[in-house]
């Protein structure tokens, strides 16, 4: 038995949020993801009372919060733009802790292979001062993997010289994006991961991942070099996957992501199913 907890990024539903949220407590699931971008929960918009409403509403249904996504869509690459997105960032970390979430999962854009690049430079400054904000409140920016290999993504984290930091490890994307060896990146990036998305898919042909990750739709390219497929049935061998993050003392959420689906209610179940097998719960 696997000592990980079960959740979904209750976005992925399609549903209207307290719908959602029933849908997660029936089938047991142990948290949810909260996308804290959305109009709805922009921390601009969830006030005292909401989120106190909030907290109240998954504690009624026997439910925690895994992370909070902070996905801007931007990346922290545009020097003119990144003090708005880092403020942003902050007021996200901010509104997680209080929801009692130490976790924010974010893009940060495609880290350069070259450190030596400006692109590099610009976003190893602004994620220095994300990691600094978040050590200082024993939090973390958990970077989602997917847009470049995981020995490229521990080389920009080693030089950042901090967990503040850190790596929310999907290995769907790795697989169906980076061309990536995901029970391979357990390894390699085993000192940085604090949060998983549990996501399956292949890739169908290889491209720049700047144009991959050029735009927030990842619909765009779904079927054209991606595919997102059920847990189990894409290239991630899940069986291999789970026995290495238990072999680094991984302890944390398996976040179900299905977002590419016409049926992912279904999918959604399913997956929450499969993982279960898999971990003896």
């Amino acid at each position: 038995m696997y000592p990980f907890s079960v959740g979904v990024m209750i976005s992925n539903y399609g549903l209207p949020f307290k719908e959602a949220v029933d849908r997660a407590a029936r089938l047991r699931l142990d948290g949810i993801q909260l996308a804290g971008t959305r109009e709805e929960f922009h921390p601009d918009r969830m006030d005292t009372a909401r989120r106190r409403w909030l907290m109240g509403l998954l504690a009624d249904k026997g439910l925690r919060l895994s992370a909070v996504c902070g996905e801007q869509m931007y990346g922290f690459f545009d020097p003119e733009k990144n003090p708005v997105l880092i403020e942003n960032s902050k007021k996200i970390l901010d509104m997680a802790k209080e929801l009692g979430s130490d976790i924010v999962t974010t893009h940060i854009g495609v880290v350069p292979e070259d450190p030596d690049c400006e692109r590099f430079h610009i976003m190893q400054d602004a994620c220095g001062e994300l990691a600094r904000y978040a050590d200082s409140m024993g939090s973390h920016f958990a970077i989602e993997t997917g847009p470049e290999k995981a020995p490229v993504l521990k080389a920009f984290l080693d030089s950042l010289g901090s967990k503040g930091v850190a790596v929310n490890l999907d290995p769907g994307n790795l697989v169906m994006c980076a061309g990536d060896d995901a029970v391979a990146a357990v390894g390699v990036l085993r000192d940085y991961i604090v949060h998983t998305h549990a996501k399956d898919g292949r890739q169908l042909r290889a491209e720049d991942l700047n144009h991959l990750y050029a735009t927030a739709a990842a619909e765009q390219y779904h079927g054209q070099y991606i595919e997102e497929t059920r847990l189990g049935e894409g290239d991630v061998h899940y069986p291999a996957y789970l026995a290495a993050l238990d072999a680094i003392g991984y302890r944390g959420f398996l976040t179900i992501e299905r977002e590419c689906s016409d049926a992912a209610p279904e999918d959604i179940a399913y997956g929450a199913g499969y993982l279960r097998a898999l971990i003896g719960a």
